[in-house]
């Protein structure tokens, strides 16, 4: 943040990932997938662009998916809880090579201190997210 006088943050976290880049979107790119890769949620219900997530905690949160772009491997979705006054969730898969993918989680969102929050948990789901690619 410079001197923009906006409270909000961005984060983002990135993994190389030995498999396909296809291999590697063929995990997130369902919506209704997330509580297999993304740590702390149970369930997740989709309703046209509307993704409502459950976490663990039992809070409900619902997101707007904003794009699933099979051309070029962006997932984009903001969150609609109160609490957020703005939120930008993106995931790309680039292709290094044939089997080296690059898997890219960003977060932007105000108040900051909410981006930080996801951004912890962004790191664990791109861990998860390499694991499953690698057949692990």
């Amino acid at each position: 943040m410079s001197g923009t006088g906006v409270d909000m943050a961005s984060l983002r976290y990135e993994v190389r990932i030995a498999a396909p880049a296809s291999v590697v979107w063929k995990i997130i790119e369902d919506p209704a997938s997330i509580p297999k890769w993304f740590p702390g949620i149970i369930a997740a219900d989709v309703e046209g662009s509307i993704r409502t997530i459950t976490l663990a905690t039992g809070i409900v949160i619902p997101e707007e998916i904003l794009a699933i772009d099979a051309l070029q491997r962006r997932f984009a979705y903001r969150i609609l809880a109160p609490q957020y006054r703005s939120h930008l969730g993106t995931i790309d898969v680039i292709e290094l090579d044939e089997r080296d993918t690059l898997c890219v989680y960003a977060t932007t969102a105000e108040p900051d201190t909410l981006a930080l929050i996801i951004g912890g948990a962004s790191s664990g789901a791109l861990d998860s997210i390499k694991r499953i690619a690698e057949g692990g």
